[in-house]
């Protein structure tokens, strides 16, 4: 039974990894937008692309992520990775093709680059901020 993605469930799970909160999202998406329509559009399993492709200028994440992600696949991946050097496929247990300290440097990477990212959204929302107590 092939799971189905749930894309709203991803743009939830992406933003708030990003520590972005509805009503910032909402105001990225324009005067239509709102916290509550946020997290009605977060409870879609699909998402209209044209809509997606906003969503994901607004959080800087790519469409595909939010069409591909699958959280129970990638939980089932990590868990079975770190085996004695071997993974878990359907027919067993199969040698890596690659150094899972390797892929753990990889990954620390990037989580830092993606604190960065979340650091300079952060100085952008506070110059949005900023910018509106001015007016």
């Amino acid at each position: 039974m092939e799971q189905k993605i749930h894309q709203g469930r991803n743009v939830k799970r992406f933003r708030e990894m990003l520590g972005i909160k509805q009503e910032s999202l909402a105001f990225d998406l324009g005067n239509e937008w709102n916290q509550k329509k946020i997290s009605m559009l977060e409870q879609k399993d699909v998402i209209e692309v044209d809509l997606l492709d906003q969503i994901s200028q607004a959080l800087k994440i790519p469409v595909e992520a939010f069409q591909n992600f699958d959280e129970e696949q990638a939980v089932n991946i990590i868990a079975n990775t770190f085996h004695e050097g071997a993974i878990a496929n359907n027919s067993g247990y199969v040698n890596c093709t690659f150094n899972p300290i390797d892929k753990i440097v990889q990954i620390h990477e990037e989580k830092i680059a993606l604190y960065e990212r979340m650091l300079k959204e952060k100085d952008e929302i506070m110059v949005r901020i900023e910018k509106l107590i001015k007016k």
